[in-house]
């Protein structure tokens, strides 16, 4: 699975391979270990002190991370971009002090914490994200704060698993919801992760909220293209993939709307080291980009990057500027 499609899947196992490797990390500084690309410093006008974001080693969070780092240096800090790969290096980083903003996930981050905090049994047995986005973030909040962090308000955005159809399969039997693919009383096969079979999220939560009749799992991955194919091809039916995919179009598909809320409130979030960017300036300038995003928005630049070939870098100069967020 790619970075993005794997963040609720992985959460739990991110939290093992994590306990195995904070030992052998032995405290490194990112510039030592983990860190796979760091971006030149950007200066303010006028200098408020310097804030290093981070950003995962996918297309999204790197055009969330160059809109905070933005955002940033047009209200005046030095900022720099450190990529590290995934979750299980950038988190203890945050909590250092080595990075001090990081562009997230509300259920994923929550249960990933959950985990940490207690035991990586906890996420299936005593779950903390739902679908109730202002209980999600409460419980990070309540996760995070021990630790350090500062989570910042959610906006509208959000990046969770969805399920798509061609759009010939949706108009055929009118559908919008899976609510109404339930009704239709399809067999459909789903191309997704061999996980699919045994995740609440995925095939169990399809049969048992909305009745949909499962004929079986096609490993062929989250939202990968193989996966998209089969479903373009006829092979499968429904394709487990996120809300912000941006391939859609080229493969001819189409979400059906979670209406009954199966998914966890996967809403983007900035989250701060407390103690190093915790203040209300940073909260205000990150905030403004939360209150404008939306999920499309978030299509959007994933298209411009992956599609088009432009760079994180200028695609998110183009939005802020867009949405008058920054100076031009």
């Amino acid at each position: 699975m790619s970075g993005r499609t794997s963040r609720t899947a992985g959460a739990v196992l991110g939290v093992l391979a994590l306990t195995g490797g904070l030992a052998a990390c032995g405290g490194s500084s990112l510039e030592e270990r983990g860190a796979t690309g760091t971006s030149g410093e950007r200066s303010g006008a006028a200098a408020k002190g310097a804030v290093v974001v981070g950003s995962a080693g996918f297309t999204e969070s790197q055009v969330l991370a160059e809109l905070y780092a933005q955002m940033l240096t047009d209200a005046g800090y030095r900022t720099t971009i450190r990529t590290v790969e995934n979750r299980e290096l950038y988190e203890p980083s945050l909590e250092k002090g080595e990075i001090d903003v990081v562009p997230e996930y509300a259920a994923t981050l929550a249960e990933f914490l959950n985990a940490k905090v207690n035991g990586p049994k906890a996420p299936e047995e005593k779950p903390v994200a739902s679908s109730d986005a202002a209980a999600t973030v409460a419980a990070l909040e309540k996760l995070a704060a021990p630790r350090g962090l500062k989570v910042l308000p959610a906006g509208e955005a959000v990046d969770q698993n969805a399920f798509a159809v061609t759009k010939e399969f949706a108009a055929k039997n009118r559908l919008t919801t899976l609510s109404d693919l339930g009704r239709a009383k399809l067999k459909v096969k789903i191309a997704a992760g061999d996980e699919c079979a045994v995740r609440p999220f995925c095939a169990p939560g399809l049969k048992s909220v909305y009745g949909i009749d499962v004929a079986g799992i096609d490993p062929k991955g989250v939202g990968t293209p193989q996966s998209k194919q089969a479903v373009k091809d006829g092979v499968d039916q429904l394709v487990l993939t996120t809300t912000t995919d941006a391939t859609l179009d080229a493969f001819g598909l189409v979400l059906l709307e979670d209406d009954k809320k199966l998914q966890n409130a996967d809403n983007v979030l900035p989250v701060v080291n407390a103690e190093d960017a915790g203040s209300p300036e940073i909260a205000a300038a990150l905030g403004r980009i939360t209150q404008a995003l939306t999920t499309d928005d978030l299509v959007e630049l994933n298209r411009k990057v992956d599609a088009e070939r432009a760079k994180p870098v200028d695609v998110a100069k183009a939005y802020l500027e867009a949405k008058g967020l920054i100076r031009k």
